[in-house]
């Protein structure tokens, strides 16, 4: 099965797998992916995540974070940039979600970073999506 946007997978696997109240969502790896979860691990969505090696394939197994009374820590994720449409921020630009409650990720010439980051160093990009 070939996937056309790898991200929105991504994105929509992890959606599924915090309403369904999983503990562990599996997906196939990638650069972009591992660096969207090592954002998401830092900004406290998710608890941790691992990169398997099943001989030449890689898969990402992402550990999903709740509260105490069993409600996901993700209340929201949105793909913005997609195939078909690509979005982009400059510098001044950069887009606050949630009056800075949430996240941008952003795919920048110094590499995947937040919306926060990008705007401290002073760089533009593709504006990858949204997490609240």
């Amino acid at each position: 099965m070939q996937i056309t946007d790898p991200i929105a997978d991504m994105l929509t696997r992890l959606r599924n797998a915090s309403m369904a109240r999983h503990g562990s969502v599996v997906m196939p790896s990638s650069k972009m992916k591992e660096a969207i979860a090592t954002i998401l691990k830092s900004e406290g969505f998710i608890q941790e995540f691992e990169v398997l090696q099943d001989g030449v394939k890689k898969t990402l197994r992402i550990q999903l974070k709740y509260t105490t009374d069993r409600q996901s820590v993700v209340s929201g994720l949105k793909r913005i940039s997609r195939p078909g449409r690509r979005v982009y921020a400059g510098r001044d630009e950069i887009p606050l979600v949630l009056s800075g409650m949430g996240v941008a990720i952003m795919s920048t010439p110094k590499g995947v970073m937040t919306g926060k980051d990008a705007r401290r160093q002073g760089v533009g990009g593709e504006v990858l999506a949204y997490v609240w």
